[in-house]
């Protein structure tokens, strides 16, 4: 991801108008023991994030293949994966993880063909011309070796601001404002059969500039007949980011202008009846919408997780169920909408009526925060995960100083702002999470090549 990170229908006759390779059965009698196959008896699918790496865990494994019915690569299908050199396309790890998802008769979400992360170090080089060609490139050649594998792409990931309601900036968005409708063209081109999809994080609040923003960009591509078919809600939620009463309402919105919604990289940090009753309300709102059509966890394990010290999962590091699958469980054998049809609740606009809150403040040297890090590392590359919490005080602002080792750079950050991408980097609040009650918490995250950090990081507050 980056962050994130990180996205269709799944009823018969739909399936086979997409053309996609393997379609879901009729669920058996002991369907609603499961999660992919309650999911499957509504139309939708229940999928997970997988990595290739961890396909020789058998406990993983076995859960993986016991409970869901579709899965994401978590980072083998990415930019830096899949082209490390230019015009040297490798697809190992990710064909791994293809692989073993048809042979247990999943769906294959691809993820993600543009993106202005976990870019190789040929592509962060280039700008204008050359790079919008090379991207091009990316986006088709990638497309037309998983074409008929893949039943949706996230052909574009994260390309809005975390405030204001902008473009984000990046070496993508410098090509010119038609990059994403230009990538979304060429993988129609490339994979005709698959559900084309935009995926961002902090779109769940249907009031925020950034969630109106995509919603603006969807419905011009809409009316425009730009090849868009699903958005992509990432749904990484915390204290920092919690879940939003209006959520229901920005998936009938989004669902309104005739996309697919997608609820694509879920975890909810937390714990006991809290944290289940949170997933019991996601699945629900995505039941109660008929074009949310399927929801994919961010992991499998806690452990598993890019968050893995907010326990964000719905099984816990040995493999066991918690509460939060009980709860996930039951609201999926609930039932839901089947009904293509349906009307939002709340009429879309374009002007927020309510936008992130405060601008960052600047902390103090000195003031009453701690932090923490956890690092999920693989070969040449890692995320980390760091938890700030507040001392006997609130605190409006933090900062956080974390010295990388040698040879370790950071690609990307989400609920932070970097200043610094090596040796002793800093990050700040971003306008949503500077404010922390005291004793309270939140997180932020970043990815990084090379090793990870695992001193322990300063902090500082205001």
């Amino acid at each position: 991801m980056s962050h994130r990170l990180r996205t269709t229908l799944t009823l018969i006759a739909a399936g086979a108008a997409a053309g996609s390779l393997a379609l879901f059965v009729a669920p058996s009698a002991d369907a609603a023991t499961t999660l992919g196959a309650s999911a499957a008896a509504t139309g939708r699918y229940f999928g997970t994030a997988v990595a290739a790496n961890k396909l020789s865990d058998s406990t993983y494994v076995g859960i993986l293949d016991r409970e869901f019915n579709a899965v994401t690569p978590e980072n083998e299908m990415k930019i830096d994966a899949t082209e490390p050199q230019q015009n040297q396309f490798t697809f190992t790890n990710a064909d791994r993880i293809v692989n073993h998802a048809i042979a247990q008769g999943m769906k294959v979400r691809g993820h993600t063909l543009a993106w202005h992360s976990q870019q190789p170090g040929w592509m962060q080089s280039m700008e204008g011309a050359a790079l919008r060609s090379a991207m091009l490139n990316h986006v088709t050649r990638v497309a037309t070796n998983y074409r008929g594998k893949v039943f949706t792409w996230d052909v574009v990931n994260e390309a809005f601001a975390d405030s204001g309601g902008g473009r984000r900036d990046s070496n993508l968005q410098r090509t010119g404002n038609d990059w994403i409708e230009a990538a979304f063209r060429a993988a129609r081109t490339a994979d005709p059969g698959a559900k084309l999809c935009y995926n961002d994080y902090n779109i769940d609040n249907w009031t925020w500039a950034k969630t109106q923003a995509v919603y603006t960009m969807v419905r011009d591509f809409k009316t425009r007949g730009v090849p868009i078919d699903c958005v992509g809600l990432q749904s990484h939620f915390n204290s920092g980011s919690p879940y939003p009463g209006n959520y229901r309402t920005t998936l009938e919105n989004f669902a309104a202008l005739g996309v697919d919604v997608q609820i694509t990289e879920l975890d909810i940090e937390g714990s006991g009846q809290t944290q289940a009753a949170t997933y019991a309300n996601v699945v629900k709102d995505c039941l109660a919408v008929a074009r949310c059509n399927g929801i994919t966890v961010w992991g499998i394990r806690d452990s598993d997780s890019w968050r893995a010290s907010g326990t964000p999962l719905l099984f816990d590091g040995s493999g066991n169920k918690k509460a939060a699958y009980t709860a996930t469980l039951d609201a999926l054998n609930s039932g839901g909408s089947t009904d293509p049809t349906g009307t939002p609740t709340v009429s879309p606009t374009v002007s927020p009526t309510v936008s992130p809150t405060a601008s960052p403040t600047t902390p103090q040297p000195g003031a009453g925060c701690s932090a923490s890090v956890t690092v999920n590392q693989w070969t040449g590359g890692f995320t980390a995960t760091v938890r700030v919490t507040a001392g006997a005080a609130a605190v409006t602002g933090w900062a956080v100083t974390l010295t990388l080792p040698s040879g370790a750079a950071v690609t990307n950050a989400w609920n932070a702002q970097n200043s610094g991408t090596t040796g002793a980097v800093r990050f700040a609040n971003v306008s949503y999470n500077g404010r922390i009650a005291a004793g309270s918490s939140t997180e932020f995250g970043f990815q990084g090549t090379g090793t990870g950090p695992s001193a322990t990081p300063a902090c500082a507050a205001s």
